[in-house]
């Protein structure tokens, strides 16, 4: 669907249902696969980068940005999940941008099995700022009825075994381990392994949020090359799905630093690189 026509239908308060009927008319149809898939994590750029990718001459914008076949759509079937991209042999690179692949355990052999080759690109955040910013979402989806003290200190109850389970297909989706997984979703070294344990690491580029903050023409241009396209010329850089909050309370931003410090180390050392968190 063209970002014209979206635009128009999102004025009217139609999009959804556009985009309904046009996955039902292209289900079946010669659809191709994507040859990139921006991970995640949640809160941490991915939908800016999307949208800057998706100006690009040489990429192919998805029906919907955050598809979700392969953690919480899986059931539904690869016809299904093709019908979001171009018309198979349409020149161009097809992309999807899915937060949630990131941190699902089920997702790096699912993704595997059918995207062997894909690119594989991650935008990573201070945990403790991504944290805050994906309970304030949640806050403002009305999911969330407790206080940010109160939620990450009930997160090990509500998710439980959910993580385990949804690995080894005993669960099939856990809307507690999607929605309140403010702690877990930032210890990225436990993601990353089981993601390296997939795919060789020449087929992912680990982005910083902070650094796409501040200079995103340059954060952009390394994800075009990294994707074997052209630098960008032309390109509105607005960030997207940004919101204002109150600051977090300064004794529960140490409690989490010290949280997090061990397990910043760990993904410092399986990265090979300082992070600054």
């Amino acid at each position: 669907m063209k970002r014209s026509t979206a635009r128009v239908l999102r004025w009217f308060g139609l999009l959804e249902a556009a985009r309904r009927a046009e996955l039902r008319i292209r289900v079946g149809q010669p659809c191709a696969l994507p040859d990139a898939v921006i991970l995640g994590a949640m809160k941490s750029g991915t939908s800016s980068l999307h949208g800057y990718l998706v100006q690009q001459l040489g990429v192919i914008e998805p029906l919907r940005k955050e598809i979700h076949y392969f953690d919480v759509h899986y059931g539904r079937g690869e016809s299904w999940y093709r019908a979001n991209f171009g018309r198979l042999g349409e020149p161009g690179l097809n992309i999807d941008s899915s937060p949630y692949y990131l941190f699902h355990p089920a997702v790096p052999r699912r993704m595997r099995a059918l995207l062997p080759d894909v690119k594989l690109i991650v935008l990573l955040r201070d945990p403790v700022r991504r944290a805050y910013s994906h309970y304030w979402h949640e806050r403002d989806k009305r999911r969330e009825p407790l206080g940010f003290e109160q939620a990450i200190d009930a997160e090990p109850q509500r998710l439980g075994n959910s993580h385990a389970q949804l690995a080894d297909g005993t669960l099939e989706r856990s809307a507690a381990h999607q929605h309140f997984s403010y702690l877990a979703r930032g210890r990225y070294a436990e993601q990353l392994t089981g993601w390296f344990a997939e795919y060789p690491r020449e087929q992912f580029l680990v982005l910083k949020f902070e650094d796409l903050a501040r200079d995103p023409l340059s954060a952009l241009n390394t994800t075009l090359g990294f994707l074997d396209l052209p630098p960008a010329t032309k390109v509105s850089l607005e960030p997207r799905n940004t919101r204002k909050y109150p600051p977090i309370a300064e004794t529960t931003a140490a409690r989490l630093r010290e949280y997090f410090a061990p397990y910043n180390r760990q993904l410092e050392s399986l990265l090979g690189r300082p992070m600054g968190w």
